[in-house]
């Protein structure tokens, strides 16, 4: 079978694991047995008489879960508007989930029921992503599959189809295009108000998404009620949410973000913690669900690092389902690892895979670069950073991954307030974005399992056990433990002499691939000589080399 065959293959896997999810809602009532699918997120509806004067958003509410293996979780259920609360829920575990509710409103206390966990019929979704216990620096899903975490920026993407109430057409075009090229997780707001920085004048209307009437409270953002949560929003993001996990798309749920010129509550105030708990609360049940406590958290003089340890443990003590969690801001990182699942990085230097190749040695957990500095240029300006050219864009990304560490994609026309969702259709008139180029990322680490792999570093000292030393003249490598290696090579090489172990059986099968294209062009067994040269059929255009240990032959 060739690569362009093993592509097509690939995505039609992908393509597989994309189904329709769903959110169950039922009215709950006492003793009643409830089914839904491992993963699925079931909704179980008490209704209670909202008194004069009375607070809804005060209530406590929420369920005892027990599982089947006597597990035990306590999950904080939520106001859902017109006398409803909810008690939200989700399994990774088959068999029978019994449950009991409490609250400070009687009427909503000492509910019990059972949920009936079964096998989903097809591939509903892998599960929430996790730590790979094998390899504590990469990810995998909860069945176990290899994670290769690639995102996509896409701010705004609460706001695509937030006064449509029958359906989210703009929001479904977008997460199409989007899981249809190899990207698997999406940064975006819980809601974000507007930029700082101007934009282009002559912006359509349907693309701009920017100062949004609404807000987080009730009153909108301008004169917000600190009382009452906009319940709409949060209403809408379900939907956004459930769109996310049939499509196999992670939501790297940044929880605040203070350059987008939202009116947030003073910092441990009543609702700012009614807020954030709301949040923690109504969406820890689905399981593509990834919190990030802020964008650039420790930037532009809003919060420090006392507020940023309260509320990581704040989502520790409330999030019975233990979601990955992050920190966008690598000050705090580099100095707290050890409060994170995994480290976010924000480095737009020149020397970005060194840099990259020191922050993977230097931390025990995975690293993702989550903003390199690359905003591929649009039609309609926005903010442009240090890189605007699409190639340029995707080299830094791969300088990333060769050094061991996750990357990230900007389009300046969706990260942000103007949100092109319809980029690829055709007859726009003007060059679509680039996103093909990280399908073929995906495509390769489709085929190589990015959790085997490791960057070569250089050896410090004779007892060093951190990796082969260099193993090219110039690129970038990794390589795995059954012998295969692939290297970067940049696009300034004429030729590269390879310096690799020499494998039992003396031979290795060379192939190239063209990132840009996808195109794969086999080279075919060869001697192993030592001292190798290789020169790419795409000459003077970033490559990547292949090498695979030709096993002996019995």
């Amino acid at each position: 079978m060739n690569y362009l065959k093993i592509l097509f293959f690939f995505y039609c896997w992908i393509i597989s694991f994309s189904s329709p999810a769903q959110l169950i809602k039922k009215e709950l009532k006492q003793g009643g047995t409830y089914k839904a699918k491992i993963w699925e997120i079931h909704d179980l509806i008490l209704t209670g008489k909202v008194k004069e004067n009375e607070n809804p958003f005060d209530i406590k509410f929420g369920a005892i879960y027990t599982g089947p293996n006597n597990q035990v979780m306590d999950i904080p259920g939520f106001y859902d508007g017109n006398g409803k609360w909810v008690t939200r829920f989700s399994a990774s575990t088959i068999g029978n989930w019994e449950f009991e509710t409490y609250s400070s409103k009687p009427e909503l206390s000492g509910q019990k029921g059972t949920i009936s966990i079964t096998e989903s019929s097809g591939n509903l979704n892998r599960g929430a992503a996790q730590i790979d216990p094998q390899n504590p620096q990469a990810f995998i899903y909860e069945n176990g599959d290899s994670h290769f975490f690639l995102a996509y920026e896409l701010d705004w993407l609460f706001a695509l189809d937030y006064d449509n109430k029958t359906g989210i057409p703009r929001t479904e075009k977008i997460l199409d295009d989007v899981a249809a090229n190899g990207f698997n997780h999406i940064v975006m707001n819980v809601y974000a108000y507007d930029v700082g920085w101007k934009v282009a004048d002559n912006v359509p209307e349907e693309y701009f998404f920017g100062r949004p009437e609404y807000g987080i409270f009730e009153g909108g953002n301008g004169n917000p009620d600190f009382s009452r949560l906009n319940l709409a929003l949060f209403q809408h993001l379900d939907r956004v949410f459930v769109a996310m996990q049939g499509r196999g798309l992670d939501a790297h749920l940044m929880i605040y973000v203070w350059n987008k010129k939202v009116n947030w509550p003073e910092m441990y105030s009543k609702a700012d913690n009614l807020y954030f708990d709301y949040v923690i609360s109504r969406y820890q049940a689905f399981n593509n669900i990834i919190w990030d406590i802020s964008k650039e958290a420790l930037d532009y003089g809003r919060c420090d690092i006392p507020y940023l340890h309260e509320r990581i443990s704040r989502v520790r003590s409330k999030d019975a389902f233990k979601r990955l969690l992050t920190v966008h801001d690598y000050e705090y990182n580099s100095r707290h690892e050890d409060k994170v699942d995994f480290v976010s990085i924000q480095s737009w230097r020149p020397n970005l895979y060194s840099l990259m190749l020191q922050g993977r040695q230097f931390h025990s957990k995975p690293v993702v670069n989550i903003e390199h500095g690359g905003y591929e240029e649009g039609p309609f300006g926005s903010f442009v950073g240090n890189y605007t050219n699409a190639e340029t864009c995707l080299e830094r990304t791969y300088e990333c991954i060769f050094a061991g560490v996750y990357g990230s994609y900007y389009w300046q026309n969706s990260a942000w307030n103007i949100v092109i969702w319809d980029a690829l259709d055709e007859n726009k008139g003007f060059d679509a974005p680039r996103y093909d180029y990280y399908k073929h990322l995906a495509a390769l680490f489709g085929k190589f399992n990015f959790n085997e792999f490791k960057p070569s570093v250089p050896k410090l000292t004779t007892n060093d056990k951190g990796g082969y030393d260099n193993l090219a003249t110039n690129g970038f490598g990794l390589y795995d433990e059954k012998g295969n290696y692939l290297m970067l090579i940049p696009k300034e090489t004429e030729r590269t002499n390879v310096i690799i172990p020499k494998p039992e059986s003396g031979k290795i099968k060379v192939s190239w691939m063209n990132p840009f294209t996808g195109e794969f062009f086999d080279m075919g067994v060869r001697e192993w000589t030592g001292w190798m040269e290789m020169i790419s059929p795409w000459q003077y255009e970033m490559s990547v080399l292949i090498i695979e240990n030709q096993k002996q032959e019995k």
